[in-house]
């Protein structure tokens, strides 16, 4: 049960039958071919290809040219000062001539092709190890270098800011072509879940500002888990046969079918002043002072002055011991990174610090009334289509709850499970899908409970279905309670006084997805 984010690439082994002792130096060079190790297309393959995503260049370098000037209006500033040259020229030429080539430029705009299925590509070149970098040259080969993007180099945010702004920019005044590229434009992201995620939430900022359409994302895995990618069929991991896989990627992103799915905004309440002792994930971004929403019960006391962070998440949130492990091994994998070179490496090492944490052997001197979530939280739930807040008892045996969002958990299990008809309808429950605006809450017990989970011989404990969640945190006894959402743990610093809140509630907004099926 990994949860983690961008660990690098899962990789599958290809077995091929052995081959004679004397096979023909072409035949070995076809067969690796037909793994799609080899050139990946013809030549007239690859130009269609790229005849169909292309942006035209002009646009692309107005759109570099506002990203690096950080200015979305560069491109009509330089429209207007061009425009004022021009008009300067016309009062000292004559006036037929300026008129001719004016007509010439026009000409030209006009008859270049409008793009068929623009595209641009984002690769976290730190992901998957070695593959980053070589499949960002390949995507580079395939459909550009003016249209792919290292996020080490440009951030999602940069993108949508200026290079999206300069694109309206141009489609106000009045250019075909850029107002095509914006309302057909899609994007290839090649990452984890935490790279998919950062995009998600940079584009989400278009339906704050007004600036739809929203373009929707295709999924290139280079993660450890890949739960949003195996979520909508783009694959557990990077492929064996990459070379042809990312063409063909391509080829499902211009045509593929859009997805919606929900996201989920969380906001972390705590006493003022006792954030700087908490070392928060750069999801959550400070809120500052704020006031806290007294709706619902309310079991300890609230502090004058409140700190709120908020941020955003696709795939789960927990609390307990899941997220207190998983904090454990970005610890140690920050501290000592060259023991994690390879996803297999991470996954034995996450197990084995699983087994460290205490998650399979509690202590003797540990007192068992104090492992238990029920001793810290008071869990409170709206469900669908209701204002009212409902108390849920914690279970005393669960020691990890986790809010899930997506079919698959910890690298494609499904710990919810495919419930029957019937027992959905004894317990209140409806088929769990990704846009349903609701999450299902289910509780980890120890590390055996959650290996079997794991592993999909039983269900999670379910808890509840539910559009709105309040998490109200207690100290006393626990000085320290572990979080994460989407891989980011954290350590939540607990006050002895006052209680930490975590409400989460959908966004108003849906992110949208390509389907790779």
């Amino acid at each position: 049960m990994s949860g983690l984010s961008d660990g690098g690439a899962g990789e599958r082994e290809a077995l091929a039958p052995s081959a004679p002792a004397a096979a023909p130096r072409g035949s070995i060079v076809e067969s690796f071919r037909g793994c799609g190790i080899g050139g990946g297309g013809g030549r007239a393959e690859r130009e269609e290809l790229r005849q169909r995503v292309a942006i035209p260049g002009r646009i692309l370098a107005a759109m570099a040219a506002a990203m690096r000037s950080k200015d979305p209006n560069s491109a009509a500033k330089s429209a207007a000062t061009a425009a004022t040259e021009e008009e300067e020229e016309e009062d000292e030429e004559d006036a037929a001539a300026a008129a001719a080539a004016a007509a010439e430029v026009e000409g030209r705009v006009v008859e270049e092709d409008l793009p068929e299925a623009p595209m641009v590509a984002f690769v976290n070149s730190r992901s998957g190890g070695r593959h980053g970098p070589i499949l960002k040259g390949r995507l580079q080969e395939l459909i550009g270098e003016e249209q792919v993007y290292d996020l080490l180099a440009v951030e999602p945010s940069e993108f949508v800011w200026y290079g999206l702004g300069c694109l309206e920019n141009l489609a106000d005044l009045g250019d075909c072509s850029a107002r095509v590229v914006r309302e057909k434009l899609r994007i290839m992201v090649a990452g984890g879940d935490g790279t998919v995620g950062w995009v998600l939430g940079c584009l989400a900022e278009l339906y704050v500002q007004k600036r739809e359409p929203v373009p929707p994302i295709a999924i290139i895995p280079l993660g450890t888990g890949n739960d949003l990618s195996r979520s909508f069929s783009w694959g557990p991991s990077f492929p064996f046969a990459w070379r042809s896989a990312v063409k063909r990627s391509l080829y499902k992103a211009m045509t593929g079918p859009i997805c919606r799915l929900d996201s989920w905004d969380v906001t972390v309440s705590m006493p003022a002043g006792e954030e700087a002792d908490v070392e928060l994930p750069h999801s959550l971004k400070p809120l500052g002072m704020c006031a806290f929403d007294k709706d619902g019960y309310i079991e300890g006391d609230l502090p004058e002055k409140v700190s709120c962070f908020n941020g955003v998440f696709y795939n789960y949130f927990s609390i307990g011991m899941d997220a207190q492990v998983a904090y454990g091994f970005h610890q140690l994998r920050d501290e000592k990174p060259f023991l994690a070179p390879s996803p297999l490496a991470n996954k034995l090492i996450y197990a084995g610090y699983t087994c460290k944490q205490g998650w399979f052997f509690t202590p003797c001197i540990s007192d068992p009334s104090l492992r238990g979530l029920k001793n810290i939280l008071q869990l409170s739930i709206k469900k669908i289509d209701s204002s009212d807040w409902e108390q849920i008892p914690v279970p005393s045996s669960v020691r990890a709850i986790v809010a899930l969002n997506l079919h698959n958990y910890g690298s494609g299990r499904n710990p919810w499970g495919n419930l029957k008809p019937d027992y959905l309808e004894k317990r209140g429950f409806v088929e769990a899908q990704v846009d349903d605006g609701l999450l299902e809450i289910f509780g980890l017990k120890q590390g055996w409970h959650a290996s079997l989970v794991m592993v999909e011989l039983i269900s999670a404990k379910h808890i509840a279905q539910a559009a709105a969640i309040r998490l109200e945190i207690r100290g006393g006894q626990w000085r320290d309670a572990y979080m994460q959402m989407d891989g980011e743990p954290w350590k939540q610093t607990m006050s002895r006084d006052y209680s930490i809140f975590v409400d989460i509630k959908r966004a108003p907004f849906q992110s949208l997805i390509i389907s790779g099926e």
